[in-house]
């Protein structure tokens, strides 16, 4: 039987394994910020974070998943989803896409590096900045708030979520590119991208849909240049 005098022991030993494990996401946050380098060398992340290498590789495995446990530290997006609230199911579609901007638009210096690692198609990248399970999730989610606003009579029941969401995500991802390359300046990037949400969905909608769009479509006209 394990002596409950080791207990305290092993709390210290996990404390630490914490600490130094926060210390190695700072340390890649931080990278990406200054250098604009979302692939820094599992070396020089040991180095900034003041860990051995194989420090490094015994907490996580692999350079991949430091990077990964990096965006899983800075976006919790299904998760902050389901705790915000919206007057009706259109208003939480823009509710949602407010939600992610935010990310973005409150740290573009770490997250307009990634947005271009991961529109780049040179094939240079060994690694995949948001693996296919978190797009699933993410698109699920999407889907899930499109899916209310059709069952409540806002979009129209002849409609495919699935090709909704995609429209959506195209123009979205359009946004993205044009903030990423810096055609598109931070305080535009949220009115931009809203603003193609709501033309789309306005072609889907119902009149009861159309009403709360027309108002979405007037505050984002107004809030651009």
């Amino acid at each position: 039987m394990t002596s409950t005098s080791t207990l305290p022991d092993i709390g210290r030993r996990e404390r630490a394994k914490e600490e130094r494990r926060q210390r190695i996401v700072r340390a890649v946050r931080d990278l990406i910020r200054e250098t604009g380098d979302t692939n820094p060398s599992m070396r020089l992340i040991a180095s900034r974070a003041e860990v051995s290498i194989a420090t490094a590789y015994n907490l996580f495995g692999s350079k991949q998943a430091v990077v990964l446990a990096v965006l899983e530290d800075k976006q919790t997006f299904a998760e902050r989803l389901a705790s915000v609230k919206a007057q009706n199911p259109i208003d939480m579609v823009f509710v949602a896409h407010e939600l992610a901007v935010s990310y973005y638009t409150q740290d573009p210096e770490f997250y307009r590096p990634l947005w271009r690692a991961l529109l780049d198609s040179s094939g240079k990248s060994d690694m995949s900045i948001v693996p296919p399970e978190r797009q699933a999730e993410t698109r699920a989610a999407w889907r899930s708030v499109l899916m209310q606003a059709q069952n409540e009579g806002y979009l129209d029941k002849e409609e495919s979520i699935e090709w909704l969401e995609r429209s959506l995500t195209h123009s979205a991802t359009g946004a993205m590119l044009s903030w990423a390359t810096e055609a598109l300046p931070t305080e535009a990037l949220l009115p931009s991208a809203g603003l193609g949400y709501a033309y789309i969905l306005s072609a889907a909608a119902t009149a009861k849909g159309k009403t709360t769009l027309k108002q979405r479509i007037a505050a984002y006209k107004s809030s651009l240049p």
